[in-house]
């Protein structure tokens, strides 16, 4: 197989990989009420409603460090692959973080009008942000890392669907502890010691 002729191939297998992650984002940030991943969350809890319309509100209002470092730094993260995969077929990094930031903003509305999680400014900038760099990453790979970004993706992909499958059978309710007693008191609301409570 020549070059030219592996290009709609490669173009193929790009777009697939692109729907899939998109799929896993969405299953992540509005279907969380219809399934589990050991204890990180409680579905029951993922039927709600709420808006932050404040830029980096967490900044000052939050008394947990990592609360900051897993809102600002896992929405960043989360669309690199998004800008990656993007930039791959686009080719364009404008175009790219426009679409990244166009989808983030369409989930942040939708979780709001459907009550499907929380909706916050912060997502939108730091998913965009993420998409930016992601394109600017893959500009600087250049297009050779392609297939590699199909396999990581196809790899992350699967490694997801098995984590749901197994459901609630990966974590153990009698090995989470209570963490920050100080705030637990003031708060008046079970912290734990996994991420569940900050996703829930």
């Amino acid at each position: 197989m020549t070059a030219h002729s592996s290009r709609p191939a490669i173009r193929s297998s790009v777009l697939i990989a692109l729907l899939c992650y998109s799929g896993v984002i969405i299953a992540l940030t509005m279907l969380k009420a219809f399934f589990t991943i050991g204890l990180l969350w409680k579905p029951e809890n993922q039927r709600v409603r709420g808006l932050s319309l404040v830029p980096l509100n967490d900044l000052w209002e939050s008394s947990s460090l990592f609360t900051q470092l897993f809102g600002y730094g896992g929405n960043f993260a989360f669309f690199v692959p998004f800008g990656i995969l993007a930039y791959s077929l686009i080719g364009r990094i404008g175009m790219t973080t426009l679409l990244g930031g166009s989808f983030s903003l369409l989930i942040e509305v939708s979780q709001y009008a459907f009550q499907l999680g929380f909706s916050d400014i912060d997502d939108f900038l730091f998913n965009t942000l993420g998409a930016a760099s992601g394109a600017l990453f893959a500009a600087w790979i250049g297009p050779r890392a392609n297939w590699l970004w199909v396999t990581l993706t196809a790899v992350l992909v699967l490694v997801f669907v098995v984590l749901v499958l197994l459901g609630p059978r990966l974590g153990s309710p009698n090995r989470v502890a209570e963490v920050n007693a100080s705030v637990l008191h003031v708060q008046k609301a079970p912290l734990t010691g996994n991420v569940a409570s900050m996703v829930t």
